[in-house]
């Protein structure tokens, strides 16, 4: 019977994506792993692997087309020994147009599959990948094995002379479903309704991207929904800013920079380890002590804001950290990231001090519990040993989850964030 493939939900927050560029063509032969289209999300253009083999039978979507919903049908394929239609039929007819509507419920009902998992009426979704693969298994399953920390050796392959496919790792481990989609039951938020432009005033119209509707509507629904507070604490960088300096001259040798921002992760990671009930989520019925600390570090990207992760950060030195968040940044910008990248996070970092703000209040991107939002070094008065100095301030404004972390917590992270910052040798150990 003829394969149908749909789009799948390449992120947690993905509902809809726009189809940038087809990759093959009506008639091509397709093996499992083959790359089938180009598909822009929320977050990254990335690539859609072929699950199945087979030809292509008829492309459904056309490329350029915007908010094509998770799950939509994009491209049939025959299998072996099927007649494959011409070309064309009543494609024009069955096409996704620019203007479709993402249905309120779509992501609810992908997000719990993982990549690749056969949908209901025998389709099937295909799944974004990177590009390399090795020769035993498609680039898919590597990925899916990697991330389940299961042995590509283990497994017997389904695909054509014993490779291993998607299917073979889906089969034997499933994947977890995330718990802040288990235990919330709810729905993701719509974009708030607005008013139409401001009468008689002359203005231009522009469509929202992909990422825009999904910052839009993560971001209503988190201060909608999550009750937030905020603390903030002034910092005295001094210390902080001549040691970055020695070990910057020391780490030279390394290919290694480390930026005021680098260490100010490491000091909210160390402060999160040592203060572990701001380390939380709120999930309906229970609250989620993470064991680890996951950075989310938020990159402005054109058209929008990505926040790719640490992971573990609390277990990297601050080398390491300024390695990984160099790297992360690199790929953001450039539009390469991986749904493993981004996907995640146990707190958020924002900092804006490069734009000379001097403090902020950021949104809380659930299901964290906290970010911290970061202003610019500036020279102020500073009371030091009972005499007025000039010295230089940093402030630091976090923004707390109160229905997952109380007042004196949220104190407590930022009274050791800030003794950290003061006294960064503290940072090396």
């Amino acid at each position: 019977m003829p394969i149908e493939v749909t789009l799948p939900a390449l992120s947690p927050t993905m509902e809809s994506g726009t189809l940038a560029k087809w990759l093959v063509s009506p008639g091509d032969t397709i093996a499992a792993g083959d790359l089938l289209a180009e598909i822009e999300t929320d977050k990254a253009t990335m690539e859609l692997e072929a699950a199945e083999d087979g030809v292509v039978a008829e492309l459904k979507v056309s490329a350029g087309t915007e908010d094509i919903p998770v799950g939509t049908v994009i491209a049939v394929m025959a299998q072996e020994g099927e007649a494959v239609p011409s070309p064309g039929g009543d494609r024009e007819r069955d096409e996704i147009q620019p203007s479709a509507q993402q249905p309120e419920d779509a992501d609810d009902a992908a997000q719990h599959l993982p990549p690749s998992t056969p949908l209901a009426g025998g389709s099937v979704a295909a799944a974004a990948v990177p590009v390399d693969s090795s020769a035993d298994a498609t680039a898919l399953a590597s990925r899916l094995a990697a991330a389940r920390g299961v042995d590509l050796a283990s497994f017997t392959g389904s695909g054509p002379d014993g490779r291993i496919l998607w299917r073979d790792i889906v089969t034997e481990i499933p994947a977890a479903t995330p718990p802040e989609r288990a235990s919330s039951g709810a729905k993701a938020a719509p974009i708030p309704a607005t008013n139409g432009p401001v009468e008689g005033v002359p203005h231009d119209a522009h469509p929202l991207s992909t990422m825009r509707k999904a910052i839009a509507r993560r971001l209503s629904a988190s201060k909608q929904t999550v009750p937030h507070f905020y603390l903030s604490v002034t910092c005295q960088i001094d210390a902080l800013i001549d040691l970055r300096q020695r070990l910057n001259e020391e780490l030279v040798p390394d290919g290694i920079k480390l930026s005021v921002n680098d260490m100010l992760i490491r000091a909210m990671t160390l402060a999160l380890r040592r203060v572990p009930d701001a380390n939380v989520g709120f999930g309906g019925d229970r609250l989620y002590r993470y064991r680890r600390v996951d950075i989310a570090i938020a990159v402005a990207v054109e058209g929008g804001l990505v926040t790719p992760v640490i992971r573990d950060a609390g277990a990297k030195s601050l080398a390491a950290i300024a390695t990984e968040a160099r790297d992360l940044v690199e790929k953001a910008r450039e539009g390469r990231l991986m749904p493993e990248d981004y996907q995640g996070g146990t707190a958020s970092i924002s900092n804006l001090g490069m734009y000379g703000i001097d403090a902020m209040g950021p949104v809380i991107n659930p299901p964290q519990g906290l970010i911290l939002g970061v202003g610019s070094g500036r020279e102020g008065p500073w009371s030091q040993d009972g005499a007025i100095v000039s010295a230089r301030l940093l402030t630091a404004t976090a923004s707390f989850d109160h229905r997952a972390i109380d007042g004196a917590t949220g104190a407590d992270f930022l009274a050791e964030f800030r003794r950290l910052v003061e006294q960064p040798m503290l940072m090396l150990t």
